[in-house]
């Protein structure tokens, strides 16, 4: 009878994914994801007003998940008079999408 062994996994590499782990962290928190969702599906931008209701929290949460998603390049921001208008950033997707694949190289396992 024979032992079957383990794969010898390789040796942790020094890259440092500080930036793709902050990116990640932004977009981690529900309502966070959620405004991310509405956004993508919007196709114009939206009204800070709007995400109120959207997400069913208060203004001042609504300013604070959408201010974190704005700091991770995530998001712009037209201000028009009092209102706030947000959008995607034109690289969100590429950069999400980039920074799940620093964990998940091209030919990496499955």
């Amino acid at each position: 009878m024979s032992i079957k062994r383990c794969c010898t996994p390789p040796p942790a590499d020094a890259v440092d994914r500080t930036h793709e782990i902050e990116l990640l962290r932004a977009i981690a928190d529900p309502h966070r994801a959620a405004a991310l969702s509405v956004l993508a599906r919007a196709g114009c931008p939206v009204c800070v007003c709007d995400f109120t209701e959207l997400l069913g929290v208060s203004q001042p949460t609504v300013s604070h998940h959408l201010r974190v998603l704005r700091d991770a390049g995530l998001l712009r921001v037209n201000r028009r008079g009092t209102w706030a208008y947000y959008e995607l950033a034109a690289d969100a997707r590429e950069r999400i999408k980039r920074a799940v694949d620093v964990f998940f190289p091209q030919g990496a396992h499955a």
